[in-house]
């Protein structure tokens, strides 16, 4: 399994709200991080609640967001495990 996103890659999560259980955060969909290293393959957890015996395996990153992005406050950072399929690269020059 290659890694998509290197470490110090520019990232956001999508914005998509499933009609089923998701471990991407509500409060982090749609918001930018960067990638800070990858954490190892993993079945899809959505996948896995809904009872699926065939939840694809992708890969997990661990992703840095600011405090200030995700609730609009905070000299902070957070991390957060996220699986692949919730990530696209952020092409944006705001960083």
């Amino acid at each position: 399994m290659t890694d998509r996103f290197p470490p110090g890659t520019p990232v956001r999560a999508f914005p998509h709200d499933p009609p089923h259980h998701t471990r991407l955060p509500r409060y982090a969909r749609g918001k930018r991080g960067v990638v800070v290293e990858p954490e190892g393959p993993a079945p899809l957890a959505d996948a896995r609640a809904q009872g699926r015996a065939d939840a694809p395996v992708e890969q997990v990153y661990a992703v840095r967001f600011r405090a200030r992005d995700l609730w609009g406050d905070g000299d902070h950072h957070v991390v957060l495990d996220l699986w692949e399929s919730y990530l696209e690269e952020d092409r944006t020059d705001e960083r």
